[in-house]
């Protein structure tokens, strides 16, 4: 599995909330720039030949569907990427920089130990 580019990780995103669904489906999603049906369509064949993306075909028609689940490509590139770059690799970090600038309550970081302490 390879990293995408940032074109590639919106029709993803797309996909990812719509799937199954055609590329006129995914089309109306891309306002900020407007992306071009077939822009579209070459960015989810791309995505295809990469292995992300799986199709049905009806005819001439195809419905597209991920091949890889958005947590796995989570997993693999953008949290690891930014627990890298920013957080010397420490999920610690990550959560005492929340925790610091106020984005996660106390609260919030129980509710987060007792599904840490559930899944021992």
């Amino acid at each position: 599995m390879e990293k995408l580019t940032t074109k590639e990780e919106e029709v993803m995103q797309v996909l990812w909330k719509l799937e199954p669904c055609y590329v006129k489906d995914m089309v109306s999603h891309f306002t900020n720039p407007p992306l071009h049906y077939n822009t579209v369509s070459t960015i989810v064949r791309n995505l295809e030949e990469k292995g992300y993306i799986g199709h049905q075909a009806y005819g001439n028609t195809h419905e597209y569907f991920a091949l890889v689940s958005k947590e796995d490509y989570q997993n693999r590139f953008v949290l690891k990427k930014v627990v890298g770059d920013y957080f010397d690799n420490s999920y610690k970090n990550l959560v005492s920089y929340f925790a610091q600038n106020e984005k996660i309550s106390a609260d919030e970081l129980r509710e987060i130990l007792a599904m840490i302490e559930k899944e021992k």
